[in-house]
């Protein structure tokens, strides 16, 4: 059986220097994703969709390794895209007023007939509360400023600022969303030591 480690093979992108701010070009990629709004610490929506892509994507998981293609893959991390209709009022401070998207990425090998049979299997076992909500859509993010930022989500802002700032010093403008990729669980990591992918397109 093959045994394939997505994280590695992708480390530009979902393993970056905590250092300094750099510049990756973001290849189109499918994701199962769900759309919300409102305070992830404190939304049961969120709890709910993360609930639910994961659910479905172990379940490709081990359809995949117990399949024709017998391929063995780490399921990937969750990630957050993060934005309000205006973003100049975009803020830690007031997360009630957040939109986002929650997604997983899956590899190339999952196909929108896998995924609508994973949907079907998740559906007769746990039938999540978001399961009707999941979508499987490829997303192109392109140039993007990212860093790694190591400390609690609460402690973000400074991180953050220097993605702008880095932005700015290029010549460059933010576009699209905020993106968050989260490599810690946070159950199981102290806060100090999380790690979390700061990652904002740019043109």
């Amino acid at each position: 059986m093959k045994k394939v480690d997505l994280k590695k093979e992708l480390k530009h992108l979902y393993n970056p220097s905590p250092k300094e701010v750099m510049i990756v070009d973001v290849p189109k990629m499918n994701f199962l994703m769900i759309d919300g709004t409102g305070d992830p610490n404190t939304s049961q929506e969120f709890k709910d969709a993360v609930e639910a892509l994961y659910a479905v994507s172990y379940t490709l998981k081990f359809t995949i390794k117990k399949g024709k293609t017998a391929i063995d893959y780490g399921v990937m991390p969750l990630e957050g895209l993060w934005w309000t209709d205006d973003m100049t009022k975009f803020s830690m401070e007031n997360k009630d007023a957040w939109k986002w998207i929650v997604m997983i990425m899956q590899p190339e090998y999952v196909t929108r007939d896998l995924v609508n049979k994973a949907l079907e299997q998740v559906e007769k076992k746990k039938n999540p509360p978001a399961l009707s909500k999941v979508r499987f859509e490829s997303f192109h993010e392109g140039l993007s400023a990212q860093i790694m930022h190591i400390g609690p989500y609460s402690a973000e802002g400074p991180t953050i600022e220097k993605i702008h700032n880095f932005v700015k010093s290029k010549g460059h403008n933010l576009t699209g969303k905020h993106h968050e990729i989260y490599l810690s669980d946070p159950r199981k990591t102290a806060p100090e030591k999380m790690k979390t992918v700061l990652r904002h397109p740019i043109k």
